[in-house]
């Protein structure tokens, strides 16, 4: 069943972030696609197919997926008393990347210094409760999901896992949907992981 969206936007972080000033400010309109509509099914697909690409680090494909305006934002929660009208750090984040900055860090997975990652994390990204919604621009969609991450380094250290929830912006090219913004809350303030030398 369709339902109204009572929580604000999480998208709208992008507008306080320099390198999300050339992002889509397009945000949500009215209630959510129903699951049998076309827009959510390819919407769906769409996250499951660039969640094979994450476990199986294929980063340089998963590059082809982003638009050339993209902002990809995940803040640094904290926790604050209710009511106070913030859950995130000003000016703080884990991720707060735009295209340039993210196919570096693709490139550097490629070359002899990249460390934390040599040898490569076992990892798998379960996503879920996948919800879309139209935005004014018929060529665009908000798709919202939980993503939970299991990360495995070696066989000495501990598995981590981090829990999120997402908003994407999804805009549609001559070739498919790309992801245009990507806003990543953690569901906890301290992440319990070494690095995060990953995508979420």
């Amino acid at each position: 069943m369709s339902t109204d969206t009572t929580p604000p936007p999480i998208g709208g972080l992008s507008a306080r972030s320099p390198l999300g000033a050339g992002a889509s400010r397009l945000q949500r309109t009215g209630r959510t696609l129903p699951f049998g509509d076309r827009r959510h099914q390819e919407a769906h697909q769409w996250l499951t197919d660039e969640t094979y690409l994450l476990d199986a680090q294929r980063y340089e494909e998963w590059l082809t997926l982003l638009t050339e305006d993209i902002h990809y934002l995940m803040p640094v929660r904290v926790t604050t008393a209710l009511g106070s009208g913030y859950d995130t750090s000003p000016g703080m984040a884990h991720f707060d990347e735009d295209k340039y900055s993210l196919s570096r860090r693709v490139a550097r997975f490629l070359t002899e210094h990249a460390w934390t990652e040599d040898p490569p994390s076992r990892m798998r990204h379960h996503i879920g409760n996948v919800r879309t919604f139209a935005t004014a621009d018929p060529d665009h969609l908000i798709a919202e999901s939980s993503v939970l991450l299991f990360r495995s380094r070696g066989d000495v250290n501990e598995p981590a896992l981090v829990s999120a929830g997402r908003e994407d912006l999804l805009r549609r090219g001559p070739d498919g949907w790309l992801l245009a913004r990507r806003t990543i809350m953690a569901d906890e303030a301290v992440l319990r992981m070494q690095n995060l030398a990953v995508f979420l």
